[in-house]
């Protein structure tokens, strides 16, 4: 049942999520996006070029922080609008060879503000990794019956 804008109150707790991420996993985000950036997938340049080894992408992290609010809203055109700030990479360990995560992260949301007369509710995302907030501010509004 998707939720309604009367159900909800700010600071009400939407659910969370750990999403693990691999190598295998940029690579095949390389793939759908075409973003072969070095930093995505070679060690040695990631590393040289100050990072503390390879990173997943961006657009990775916000679309995987994301995919928490359109589950929760039933509906992945009822967010209307999505911004967030990138504030720490996240790194992504080599674990070939082993069933291991590379990388985890962890999202929650919660209500932010309801607008009756918009009829729609922001959510607040908290999205950590390796113990470091990842994504700043990061906000969906989702437009609710």
């Amino acid at each position: 049942m998707k939720p309604t804008l009367a159900e909800l109150t700010v600071g009400q707790d939407l659910g969370s999520r750990r999403i693990e991420v691999t190598r295998t996993d940029l690579v095949k985000y390389a793939g759908a996006s075409g973003d072969f950036n070095p930093i995505h997938w070679n060690e040695a340049f990631a590393t040289g070029v100050g990072l503390p080894g390879v990173i997943a992408h961006g657009m990775l992290t916000m679309g995987a922080a994301v995919q928490l609010v359109t589950d929760w809203a039933g509906d992945p055109a009822a967010v209307v609008d999505f911004q967030t700030r990138f504030s720490k990479p996240v790194p992504v360990a080599d674990t070939t060879g082993t069933p291991d995560a590379g990388a985890v992260i962890e999202v929650s949301a919660a209500v932010g503000m309801l607008d009756a007369d918009a009829g729609t509710a922001r959510v607040d995302l908290t999205v950590v990794s390796g113990g470091q907030k990842v994504l700043m501010k990061a906000q969906a509004v989702v437009r609710l019956a």
